[in-house]
């Protein structure tokens, strides 16, 4: 047990604890004390996440409805991660310029939905948070007897999903 000396008289009086009770409780006594050495340090086996790259594909002013430029349509595939890398790697703005070279047009009512119409069939593309799905349409041209809806992970690459895609039902 610890002991606070008093220096004016010399004596050891007082246990230590008993202080620490003595003071009137602070509404705020009930709150935890933060104090540094209380905080967890990472172990050295962790390590940080790596930082991800956005490529940006698309200006930002696009969004006024002003049409773009042929330039800025070719200058997403320079800017754009490799077809082979995961569609997570790919930026928003590039993965949309990406569904418009394809003949999809954006949802007026809802932008995370892309429409497309091809000879024999009809899609609705969904860009989800973990997924994009893809909704063949029995309302469409061909021969379908009901919709038919794939989901695909943005852990496939740009390549595999514009294959699988266009691929029809």
């Amino acid at each position: 047990m610890s002991y606070i000396s008093s220096s004016i008289t010399g004596t050891t009086s007082i246990p230590a604890f008993s202080i620490r009770f003595s003071t009137p409780p602070s509404k705020f006594s009930s709150l935890p004390t933060l104090h540094p050495s209380s905080f967890r340090r990472p172990s050295p086996s962790c390590r940080r996440r790596k930082a991800v790259k956005l490529f940006p594909c698309r200006s930002s002013n696009l969004d006024d409805g002003s049409p773009a430029s042929e330039e800025e349509d070719d200058d997403w595939r320079e800017r754009a991660p490799d077809k082979k890398k995961p569609l997570y790697s790919h930026s928003l703005p590039c993965i949309e310029a990406w569904l418009e070279e394809l003949g999809f047009r954006q949802s007026k009512e809802d932008r995370a939905v892309w429409l497309v119409e091809k000879p024999d069939w009809r899609a609705q593309l969904s860009l989800d948070m973990t997924d994009l799905y893809i909704r063949y349409l029995k309302s469409g041209p061909g021969s379908l007897e009901k919709d038919v809806e794939r989901r695909f992970s943005y852990a496939l690459s740009r390549e595999d999903i514009e294959n699988a895609v266009l691929g029809g039902p």
